[in-house]
C-alpha cells in the first residue's frame, strides 16, 4: 500500500513539473535523448584529408549526405591514391574501372560498377540515387547515364599507373593477387548535427584485377550499409570475402541485437576467418558508428587504421586485428 501511494505521489509531482514549468520540461526530455551524438566523420584507412574536410562541413551545419559525398571525393582526386578514382591502377588489360555507391539516411541509395572515364563515381551513384528509380548502373549504360548528367569524360590513367601496370605485366603471373597492400578503398560515414548518418564507398578496385571485376565497394550490404536508426558499417579489404558475408549488413544487424560497434565489427571478422582457411592471405576490415556516435573497428591483419574528425580533431586510430603481427 505505501509503495503504490509512493509511486502515485511521484508520478503526479512529476506530471505537475512538467506542465507548471516549459524550461524544465525541456530539461527533462532533453535528459532522456540521445546527447552524445555529435557531428562526427570517420573513414576507412588514414584518410584525414577526407575526414577533415567531411568534419568541417559537418561542423558547418552541412547534412551527412553532403559532408559523406565531398569527403571521399577528396581521395577521387588524389592522383597519388592509386586505389580510388583518378590515378587508380587499371585491371590487366589497362583499364581503369571505378566502382562507388552512397547511402542516404532515409535508406535510399545508388551505385555505380565498372564506370570508366568519369573520376568522381560516387557523385555519379548519388544521381542514380536521387535521379532514377535504380539503384545501380553498371558500364556503358553508367557512363552514358553521367554524361547525360553532365560530367566530363577523362582519361584516368596517369602516366606512374600505367608504367607500374606494364612492369607488373613484365613480372607477374596472371592470377589474382592477393595481399594486404594493393587496395586501400575509402569507405566514410558521417553523421550530423540531426544525428542523422549517411555513408559512402567509392574505388578503383583490386590492382591488375580481371577485365569485368567488381567487388565489395558498390554492393549495398557488402562494402556499406546503413539503417540510421542504428547504425553503419563500412569495409575494405579483399572484396570477394567481404560480399560473401554481406559484411557490412551484418554488422548493423548486430548493433541492432545490443552490440556496440566494436563488438559487431569483430563478430563480422572472425565469421570470414571461420568460413575462409586461407584468411591469412587476405586482408579484411571494417569501421562502424552506431547512433551514440561510438566507433567500433577489427581487420585481419594488424596494419589497418581508421581516420576520424570529431569536435575539431582529426585522428589516426589504429585498429584491433585477429592477427598480431
Amino acid at each position: 500500500m505505501q509503495r503504490r501511494k509512493f509511486i502515485e505521489r511521484s508520478a503526479i509531482s512529476l506530471a505537475g513539473i512538467s506542465l507548471g514549468s516549459g524550461l524544465i520540461s525541456t530539461n527533462l526530455f532533453a535528459m532522456t535523448k540521445n546527447t552524445s551524438t555529435k557531428p562526427v566523420a570517420v573513414a576507412t584507412w588514414n584518410f584525414q584529408n577526407a575526414t577533415k574536410l567531411a568534419g568541417a562541413m559537418l561542423e558547418d551545419g552541412a547534412s551527412a549526405l553532403d559532408a559523406v559525398e565531398k569527403g571521399v571525393m577528396v581521395e577521387e582526386s588524389n592522383l597519388k591514391n592509386t586505389t580510388v578514382g583518378d590515378g587508380g591502377a587499371p585491371d590487366r588489360d589497362g583499364n581503369v574501372t571505378l566502382d562507388a555507391c552512397i547511402m542516404s539516411p532515409d535508406g535510399n541509395a545508388g551505385s555505380v560498377v565498372y564506370l570508366k572515364e568519369i573520376a568522381h563515381p560516387v557523385s555519379v551513384a548519388r544521381k542514380v540515387m536521387e535521379e532514377t528509380p535504380h539503384v545501380m548502373l553498371a558500364g556503358e549504360g553508367a557512363l552514358q547515364f553521367a554524361i547525360q548528367q553532365g560530367f566530363k569524360r577523362k582519361n584516368l590513367l596517369t602516366e606512374e599507373s600505367e608504367k607500374a601496370w606494364k612492369e607488373w605485366l613484365e613480372h607477374k603471373q596472371y592470377k589474382p593477387i592477393i595481399n594486404i597492400e594493393n587496395h586501400d578503398t575509402i569507405g566514410m560515414l558521417c553523421m550530423d548535427e540531426n544525428g542523422d548518418i549517411a555513408g559512402a564507398c567509392t574505388t578503383s578496385g583490386l590492382s591488375y584485377k580481371m577485365n569485368g571485376r567488381v567487388g565489395d565497394s558498390p554492393i549495398i550490404g557488402a562494402g556499406l550499409f546503413l539503417d540510421n536508426e542504428i547504425g553503419g558499417a563500412v569495409g575494405t579489404g579483399m572484396g570477394e570475402a567481404i560480399m560473401k558475408s554481406v559484411g557490412s549488413f551484418l554488422i548493423v544487424e548486430l548493433m541492432r541485437q545490443g552490440k556496440n560497434p566494436q563488438e559487431a565489427c569483430k563478430e563480422a571478422v572472425l565469421r570470414t576467418i571461420k568460413q575462409n582457411a586461407n584468411f591469412r592471405d587476405f586482408q579484411v576490415a571494417y569501421v562502424a558508428m552506431n547512433k551514440k556516435g561510438e566507433i567500433g573497428s577489427y581487420c585481419i591483419h594488424k596494419g589497418f587504421s581508421y581516420a576520424k574528425f570529431h569536435n575539431g580533431e582529426s585522428t589516426n586510430n589504429p585498429s584491433d586485428s585477429y592477427l598480431k603481427d
